[in-house]
Order: structure tokens, then C-alpha cells, then sequence
């Protein structure tokens, strides 16, 4: 061996000669089974190899891989494991100069084959499947940096290696226990196939090029639908965390977008397929926020979006294809709501890797999607349209609220832009007390930035707040501006809300939060004041009870008004305000136990129906609460203004409103140009005086516009159907002339310049000249 490898450094131009003499002794001793000749000649060989790094090292290599081949082959696996230990020898010499010949099809399909072994000894098994994975290994190696070699990336190579280190990395031997990464790994599982499997499959993912990544993955989805490995999703998470954690962190949205597209190709398989599938987006959307998502992020929650919107479409036609109506696959209601949820936290993990504006555009995004009476989108009509528009409408929603959970932002104005505001709330005044309640919490995570909202989620009238560690910062610009631009807004819809009969103790739970967190992260003076008024017509809704709610409702909003005026009036400090309350509370106590949390929101309720005749001692009263405040500098008119909410065409159109209601809606506009009204006073001179006596008196103008509003309704409710006809009448003759007059005006010609010419009835009637034949003077001509 040394006097051959002295004469092939020597005269290199022998090599190929030399190559070609071993090779053909190689190929006759391996088909008259003389196996000690051979091994003999493959050392040669290797050594030779080894020795002669030179650039005529490509006359030698053809007659090595030939014998190589030959080796592979052979049926023998020693001689199979022999000829890949020689292979992988060569593939970790790096050649001086490019090979313009050569093939490594033939390696590809044999190694591949190797890799998936079935011999009945389980310990030549393992060897042979290991050298399968050293040899593909070593092809990997050999070609990946050659750019004139066949492209190993092409996907008739990678359909063969990525699912071979895939079936190893399935076979997990059961007796053997894992670590948690190779580096831990004992020396007796670095011999195993399946930690070999996974390094060989993390080298191919680290050299992939952005170019490459398509074809490597797509083997990995075809390999785990083909062995229907989606519906444990264990192996398939698994094999997506070395995806994710090998290839090049700029590269990860490449993956995630196949994924996505999977998940539309698989849009008709099982529900449990679909689901593993997203969880495996989930997985893989957690790792990939080290990197880059990429630029398509809404085209990334649209698609998601989309298989919730046909997941709803399957649970309720119970077919795969709405149309024909007709499904080969039973489907299973619960396994569809599996792969929502799974979807919904899909969404939630996606989101949390963003960036805030990014998150921003996304909740905008979904609420976008949200069909609701008063937005443009259609609604459907019917029985089947109804359930899906709500079904719609809660999935989408649970996914809003999964983002917002995770969402961060100290300025309120950027969170909650005019045009997300105005649709969410509107979502907040619909009938469906789910959605109702998944709005209020959507706007709670918003508003709770330090974490306070698990401190108000039982209602209590604590006497020490000191024992809930509030962490309370002074409101900041920003927020001011949202509450003057927003406040009345919310406190609008709190009170509606409130008015509902449909709540139960999660909405008042939910509106005792939203109420306190407005008072700790956004109030001002102002906000503090409006918010006192609020829950004081709250208190007058159960009291006066024109809405017939129940005995629990009522109940409910009375104990929620105690709960919050006890912790704001510890808040704000005021100690003859915090004793009106304590006075209130404790009179609560003694005579109507049934007013306060502690005996409303449990589980089994203790109410009383005799509501209507509790005495004066037992509510928190306006203007008691306007002297105590306003002696501390508050803003005592204010105070003593009681809280009207201005009613939109937004709660007629999101919701059906009470006959009462409308009624009085379409009365007070008729009422302010009725026949009693027309006649007009003068008009009045304005001046300082005037405006100052306006502001003066603007609560006593309040008070009787309330109290006309309340006869009007009741004349209505309670008058006999001849009255209300005539009123109508009345009111439909005085239209008809005014319109007369208007059609009079409008249809008559204007005078003609020739004067008025006196029609054979005897009345003057016009004569107008064409356009053309009038006379104009010359500074009107053009």
C-alpha cells in the first residue's frame, strides 16, 4: 500500500488507470463471493482517496463511485454498510475543482431505500438504516456546494431524503428514553437512527436557501398526510420545532405561508386533520416571532379567518359541500369546535409574536369581519343565516378577545382607533347576551394595562381598598384626550348594557370591572364625576323599573352601584362622600340585605319582590352625593345633573327597541312642529346675559324636557286610539298645506319681461319669451 500510494502521488496521471484495475477486481470478487478481496481493495481504495488530494482526483472518483455502487448493490449488508463508510469518506474531501459528470441519482435511491429497511434482525436493521442516513448524509454534503452537480434540491431527490429521515425519526424505539437535545444525548443514542435521522435532517434544513425551502418542506407535509400523522399532531409538532429551529431565521414566514396553504388544500378533510394542522401553525408561529412572519400578516389571519368562516358553514349543513348538500364523511359537531378553538389560539399566538402596530392592524382587521346589523355586510336571512351570523360573529369574536389579551399599549387613542371603537360597541347593544359579555371583556383588556382586572372580579363592598394593591398612575394626556373624544360614548353603552334583561352575574361582573378599570387607568376629575352619574341612573333604571326587568336584574344593578360608589369613594378620598356611602351600606345591611353583592351574586341569589316599596333611606341620592362633592372642589352642577343618554340611529338599527321607545323617538320630533307649537315666538336677542342664564338654568330646561318626553310616551301608551287619530290627523292636514304651498311656489313660472298677459278664465296668468329671443345687455354676453 505505501509503494502504490508513492506511485500515485508520484505520477497522478496513473490514477485513473489504477482506479480502473481495483475496480474491475472489486466487481469479480464480489460476484464469486471472495468478500476478504474485497474489503482489501475498498481499503486500497480509500487510502488512495485520502492520499491523493490533487486536482486529477476527478479521474480517480468515477471508477470509486462505480465500485461503491457495486457494493450497494449487493444484498450483503456488510458489504452495503462497507461501501457507505467508504462513500461517506469521500464526501468529506473537499475537492479543488468542479465535477462536470457526475450522478448521484443512483446514491439518492439507494441510500433512501437503505433508510427504510426491513431485514428481520433487528440489530442489522438498525445498522443498515443508519448507514442509509450517513450515506444521504454524505450526499447532502457532497453536492449542496457544487454548483455543476445535479441540484440535490430538485424535488424528485428530496421526495426520497426528507420522508426516509422522517420514517427514522418515526420509529422511536419504545424502550428508549429520549433526552431533551442531542447535545445531552448518551453515546448509545447517538447510535441510534432516530438521533441520527434528526441531525442529518437539521444539517439539510441549515444549508436550504431561500430558493429551497418550498421543496424541502413540501415532503414533510405529503410524508405526515400519507401516514396520517396530523391527528396525534405530537410527531408532527415535533418535526416542525427542528423545521423551524434549523433553518435560517429570515426564512421562517416561507414556512409558515406552506403550512397556511396545507391548511386551504385540507380545507374538506376531517375536522381533527384541520385542527392538527393549526396547532401546528400555533407551534410553529411562536418560534418563527425570533425571526420574521413576513410581510402577508393579514393574508396569514385571513386564511384562518376563512377556515373558522367554513368550519361554522360544515357544523351547521353537516356536509363538506354546502352546495350538493351530499357528504361521503359524517361530520362531528364537537370535533368542528375543537378546530375552532384550536384556530381561535392559533390566532392568539400568531398575534403575541407581533409588533404592536402590527397587532393593532390585525384587531381592526378582524373586527372588520364581524357581521353586524349596522355595517354594510350582508346579514343573512332566515333561520339557518341567524345561527350562522351568531356563530360567526362569537368565533370571531373569541378570536378579537385572544388578541387583545396580549396586546400592550399605553395610548388608548392609537388602541382604540374611532372606526374599531364604533363597530365593537355596536356589537355591545345586540340582543345575544354572549356577545354582549365577549365585547365587555374585549374592552376590559384594553383598558387594564397594570394589571388590575383579577382584583375586581368578584363584586364586594370591601371597607379597606388597601388590601387589593391597586396599581393606579396618574391619567396621562393621551388619555384624556380618548375620554373626551370616546367617554360619553362608553358610558352610553354601559347604561344600555345595564338595561338588558338577558344579563346574568358574568355581564354585571364584567361591567363592575369595566366601570372600576375606567376609574383607576383613564379618570380625571371630570371622568370621575360622569362615571357617579352614571351609576346613579343605574341605580334609578332598577328603581323606576320602566323596563320590567326581573327581581334579579334589578336587584343585581343595585348591588353593582353599591360595590363600585364604596370603592370609588375610597379612591377619591372624600370623607364626608366615603360616610354617605358607609351610611347607605350599612342601612343596606339592616333593612334590605338583598341590595348588596354579598347576597346577590352567589349562587343561590336572595331576593325580594318587594322592590317597589323600600324606603328613601336605603338609595344613594343625587344631590346628597353634589354637597358632599361639591364642597371639595367637584364640579357640583355637574353632579346634580342627573345622566340622560342620547339615544342614535345605532340602537335602532342594531337591535330591536321597545314599542314605548320608538314611539317616543318618532313623537319627539313631531311634537317640537305641532299644531300647539306653531305659533313662534320672536326672535330673541342674544347676549352675555342670555348665554350665562342658558348655562344657569340648563338643568331645569333637562328636567322638563324629561318630564314632556314622559307625557308624550304616556299619551301615546295610554290615550284612546280616537285621540291619537285626530292628533294625527291634525297633523297630516297642516303637512298637506304646508306642501301645497311649497308645490305652488315651486311649479309657477317666473314673470315674464313682457308683463302678465290675463288668460280667457279671467285670472293673469304668465307668459314667458324663450331663452333665445330675450334681449341681454352687452356685459352678459360672452
Amino acid at each position: 500500500m505505501e509503494k502504490l500510494t508513492f506511485y500515485a502521488l508520484s505520477a497522478p496521471e496513473k490514477l485513473d488507470r489504477i482506479g480502473a484495475y481495483l475496480s474491475e477486481r472489486l466487481i469479480r470478487d464480489v460476484s464469486r463471493h471472495r468478500y476478504g478481496y474485497v474489503c482489501i481493495a475498498m481499503e486500497a481504495l480509500d487510502q488512495l482517496l485520502m492520499a491523493c488530494h490533487c486536482q486529477s482526483i476527478n479521474l480517480f472518483v468515477e471508477s470509486f463511485l462505480k465500485m461503491v455502487a457495486k457494493l450497494l448493490e449487493s444484498e450483503k449488508p456488510n458489504l452495503q454498510i462497507l461501501g457507505t463508510n467508504s462513500f461517506v469518506k469521500f464526501a468529506n474531501i473537499e475537492e479543488d475543482t468542479p465535477s462536470y459528470h457526475r450522478s448521484y441519482d443512483f446514491f439518492v435511491s439507494r441510500f433512501s431505500e437503505m433508510c427504510h429497511s426491513s431485514h428481520d434482525d433487528l440489530e442489522i436493521r438498525t445498522k443498515i438504516r443508519m448507514s442509509g442516513i450517513k450515506g444521504l448524509q454524505g450526499v447532502v454534503r457532497k453536492t449542496v456546494n457544487d454548483e455543476l452537480q445535479a441540484n440535490i434540491w430538485d424535488p424528485q431527490h428530496m421526495d426520497k431524503i426528507v420522508p426516509s429521515l422522517l420514517f427514522n425519526l418515526q420509529h422511536v424505539e419504545e424502550a428508549e428514553s429520549r433526552s431533551p437535545s442531542p447535545l445531552q444525548a448518551t453515546e448509545k443514542e447517538k447510535e441510534s437512527p432516530t438521533e441520527l435521522a434528526e441531525r442529518c435532517l437539521r444539517e439539510l434544513l441549515g444549508r436550504a436557501a431561500y430558493g429551497n425551502i418550498k421543496n424541502a418542506i413540501k415532503p414533510v407535509l405529503i410524508h405526515l398526510d400519507n401516514h396520517s400523522l396530523w391527528e396525534p399532531k405530537i410527531f408532527a409538532t415535533r418535526c416542525f420545532r427542528i423545521i423551524m429551529y434549523s433553518i435560517q431565521p429570515q426564512h421562517s414566514h416561507l414556512v409558515i405561508q406552506q403550512l397556511l396553504g396545507h391548511l386551504d388544500a385540507n380545507s374538506k378533510s376531517a375536522a381533527t386533520v384541520r385542527a392538527g394542522i393549526v396547532e401546528v401553525l400555533s407551534e410553529a408561529a411562536v418560534i418563527a416571532a425570533s425571526g420574521s412572519v413576513g410581510p402577508t400578516v393579514l393574508e396569514v389571519f385571513n386564511t384562518l379567518l376563512r377556515q373558522l368562516r367554513l368550519s361554522i358553514d360544515y357544523a351547521l349543513t353537516g356536509s363538506y359541500d354546502c352546495a350538493a348538500g351530499v357528504s361521503t364523511k359524517i361530520i362531528k359537531e364537537h370535533e368542528e369546535r375543537m378546530f375552532q378553538e384550536a384556530v381561535i389560539k392559533t390566532i392568539g399566538s400568531f398575534a403575541s409574536t407581533l409588533p404592536t402596530y402590527q397587532q393593532s392592524e390585525v384587531m381592526v382587521f378582524i373586527m372588520n369581519k364581524v357581521p353586524l346589523p349596522s355595517s354594510q355586510q350582508s346579514i343573512e336571512a332566515g333561520k339557518a343565516g341567524e345561527n350562522r351570523n351568531r356563530l360567526t360573529q362569537i368565533m370571531l369574536l373569541k378570536s378579537l378577545l385572544q388578541v387583545s389579551v396580549g396586546f400592550q399599549c399605553s395610548n388608548m387613542l392609537t388602541a382604540l382607533p374611532s372606526a374599531f371603537l364604533d363597530r365593537l360597541l355596536s356589537a355591545a347593544l345586540m340582543e345575544d347576551a354572549e356577545i354582549r359579555l365577549f365585547v365587555l371583556e374585549i374592552l376590559i383588556s384594553f383598558i387594564d394595562r397594570h394589571g388590575n382586572r383579577q382584583k375586581f372580579s368578584t363584586i364586594s363592598t370591601i371597607s379597606d381598598i388597601s388590601v387589593l394593591k391597586l396599581k393606579v398612575d396618574k391619567c396621562s394626556r393621551q388619555d384624556t384626550v380618548f375620554m373626551k373624544k370616546h367617554g360619553q360614548q362608553l358610558y352610553r353603552h354601559i347604561y344600555l348594557i345595564c338595561k338588558e334583561e338577558s344579563n346574568v352575574q358574568a355581564h354585571y361582573e364584567a361591567l363592575y370591572s369595566m366601570l372600576m378599570l375606567i376609574s383607576i387607568e383613564l379618570a380625571n376629575e371630570e371622568v370621575v364625576v360622569d362615571l357617579i352619574r352614571l351609576v346613579l341612573a343605574v341605580q334609578e333604571i332598577a328603581q323606576i323599573n320602566e323596563d320590567n326587568l326581573t327581581a334579579y336584574n334589578r336587584c343585581a344593578l343595585f348591588a353593582l352601584g353599591a360595590a363600585y360608589l364604596n370603592l370609588i369613594s375610597q379612591l377619591i378620598t372624600v370623607p364626608t362622600f366615603c360616610q354617605h356611602i358607609h351610611e347607605v351600606i350599612q342601612m343596606r345591611q339592616k333593612e334590605a340585605p338583598y341590595l348588596l353583592p354579598e347576597d346577590v351574586f352567589v349562587e343561590r341569589p336572595r331576593l325580594s319582590k318587594s322592590l317597589d316599596r323600600l324606603g328613601p333611606e336605603v338609595f344613594f341620592w343625587q344631590s346628597k352625593i353634589s354637597e358632599v362633592l361639591g364642597g371639595s372642589g367637584y364640579n357640583s352642577d355637574r353632579l346634580s345633573t342627573p345622566y340622560i343618554p342620547q339615544l342614535t340611529d345605532e340602537d335602532r338599527l342594531s337591535k330591536r327597541k321597545s314599542i314605548g321607545e320608538t314611539i317616543s323617538l318618532q313623537v319627539e320630533v313631531e311634537s317640537r312642529n305641532s299644531p300647539e307649537r306653531e305659533q313662534r315666538a320672536p326672535a330673541e336677542e342674544i347676549t352675555y346675559e342670555t348665554l350665562k342664564k342658558a348655562i344657569v338654568d340648563s338643568v331645569a330646561v333637562e328636567e322638563q324636557e324629561r318630564e314632556r318626553r314622559r307625557q308624550v310616551v304616556e299619551k301615546f301608551q295610554k290615550a284612546p286610539f280616537e285621540e291619537i287619530a285626530a292628533h294625527c290627523g291634525a297633523r297630516a292636514t297642516l303637512l298637506q298645506s304646508k306642501l301645497n304651498q311649497i308645490f305652488e311656489i315651486t311649479i309657477r313660472p317666473p314673470p315674464s319681461p313682457s308683463g302678465t298677459i290675463t288668460a280667457a278664465y279671467g285670472q293673469p296668468q304668465n307668459h314667458s319669451i324663450p331663452v333665445y329671443e330675450m334681449k341681454f345687455p352687452d356685459l352678459c354676453v360672452y
